[in-house]
């Protein structure tokens, strides 16, 4: 028979336990890679999210219904932050049309420059952003093929503090911007 000490002597060894922050990139942010519409390849997580206050939105570049409505408000929210710290990421949900040359004439069109990226990849990466996200529609009645559906809902937060929240893209800028500083530390 073992003693105490000898019992314990021979502990199984487990993972030490993962950050809270390291749960949430896993479960939400996966590392999928991404092109921009300045050419460039990026990484979602390491690249984008990682360290960063963030506004995420869902788009396509022929959307003639809600998307030109929420790139201006976006385009005087950012205006009103005028942060350089804050960063904005549109994702295209019709990657197949949405080549970074389409989207580059999209923000050139809107007069998106600094701070903005506007990013294309694979159909089932970005996809699999969508939903993680939370831009999926749980009823699993609706036609999720039709992207012309997509929500005017944006997501904004600090990835170092874990903090998230949600904005409709159609709301008064002003108010975008009121919203998104509540995910800013404050200073003294």
């Amino acid at each position: 028979m073992l003693t105490r000490r000898e019992m314990f002597a021979v502990r199984p060894k487990f993972a030490p336990p993962e950050s809270g922050r390291e749960i949430m990139r896993k479960r939400y942010f996966p590392n999928v890679p991404l092109m921009t519409h300045e050419g460039k390849r990026v990484r979602f997580y390491d690249d984008l999210v990682k360290g960063r206050i963030v506004l995420l939105n869902l788009m396509y570049a022929d959307c003639t219904a809600s998307c030109p409505l929420i790139t201006a408000n976006l385009l005087k929210a950012q205006k009103i932050l005028n942060r350089q710290d804050v960063f904005f990421y549109s994702l295209t949900i019709k990657p197949h049309e949405d080549t970074p040359e389409k989207l580059r004439e999209y923000a050139e069109m809107h007069g998106i420059k600094k701070n903005w990226l506007l990013m294309t990849g694979k159909p089932a990466d970005l996809e699999l952003l969508r939903v993680r996200l939370g831009w999926n529609d749980p009823n699993p009645d609706k036609d999720r093929k039709d992207k012309a559906l997509h929500s005017g809902m944006c997501r904004y937060g600090n990835e170092p503090l874990s903090q998230w929240s949600s904005i409709q893209g159609s709301a008064d800028p002003e108010w975008i911007a009121e919203e998104i500083h509540y995910v800013i530390p404050r200073r003294g």
